[in-house]
């Protein structure tokens, strides 16, 4: 109920005034959120990379609904990939772009203007040296995030995938995306989704994980683990052990802001970890879904803003 409620709260424009309008928030968000502009975020990335992290960079922002703010966005992407290849920081880090933030939902040819707009980031990342990722948002957005992700492979095979493990159909899309040069990574799923397409038990959700896991370790792509559960950890690792995967053929994932010391102690111990740096202006959605997530999350927000 509680992460039903704060889901709803991140579509909000109500209640995203009210946590806007505190002057504490933002000393909450700055643990999630990497900064408000480009500076901010490569200073983050070279911290992260001098502790052997790797990196892929959200710029904030969804729903885009206007084809200018759009272009902006592209253009935000294209010069965050410049200053990553001249501080030296494009073998650390790539770009993880949501769709919607490209053009997706335009009214009129959304899909086609997103695939253009994502085109273009996927230029400029080529030239940096690095790559980028199709983040995954809520279910409806899923078959035509993957028809992009296919046409943009045809020129930037490198391009990684996102897929929600709490979604009916995602054991076969991992099957289906498991093929030599596909990365793809592996989330349970931060939106609120219907039963009929998602499961709604944690357990569920788990036992899922696991099984899309499975595909993912035993196919011919990079399986990109993204979790904070030990116990997710622990079984990815057992799982890539079983298929014969040597250490630099798949990597683990976690969100800036959590569980750094994990983070690093993982890198120590020669796991590929690179951690999801989010920035920009447009934090409130980002934020409100991280708080959904776990319930330690909304604990700590509480208790920054009543112990100031």
């Amino acid at each position: 109920m509680l992460r039903t409620t704060m889901l709803a709260a991140a579509r909000s424009s109500a209640v995203r005034r009210l946590v806007e309008a505190n002057p504490l928030t933002r000393t909450v968000v700055d643990r999630f959120v990497a900064g408000s502009d480009t500076s901010a975020a490569i200073g983050v990335t070279g911290r992260l990379a001098d502790k052997g992290l790797h990196v892929t960079l959200d710029h904030l922002g969804e729903d885009t609904t206007d084809a200018r703010q759009a272009n902006e966005t592209v253009l935000a992407y294209q010069g965050l990939l410049s200053e990553l290849r001249r501080a030296g920081l494009a073998h650390r880090a790539e770009v993880s772009v949501k769709l919607s933030a490209v053009g997706q939902q335009l009214a009129a040819d959304g899909e086609k203007i997103a695939l253009d707009n994502a085109r273009r980031i996927c230029e400029s990342a080529a030239e940096a040296g690095t790559t980028v990722t199709l983040d995954m948002e809520d279910h409806t957005t899923t078959d035509t995030t993957l028809r992009t992700l296919s046409d943009l492979r045809v020129d930037f095979p490198w391009v990684g995938a996102v897929l929600q493990a709490y979604l009916h159909r995602t054991e076969q899309d991992c099957r289906d995306l498991a093929n030599e040069g596909s990365r793809v990574r592996l989330c349970k799923g931060a939106y609120s989704e219907p039963a009929s397409v998602a499961f709604q038990d944690k357990h569920e959700v788990d036992r899922s994980y696991v099984r899309c896991l499975r595909a993912l370790m035993n196919g011919q792509g990079y399986p990109m683990v993204a979790t904070h559960d030990p116990r997710m950890v622990r079984i990815a690792s057992e799982l890539a052990g079983s298929a014969g995967r040597a250490k630099e053929s798949y990597e683990f994932q976690m969100l800036y802001g959590i569980r750094p010391g994990e983070q690093q102690r993982m890198a120590e111990n020669g796991d590929r970890l690179r951690v999801y740096v989010p920035y920009g202006q447009e934090w409130y959605g980002y934020f409100m879904r991280r708080l959904a997530e776990r319930p330690a999350n909304i604990g700590f927000f509480l208790r920054s803003l009543l112990t100031r």
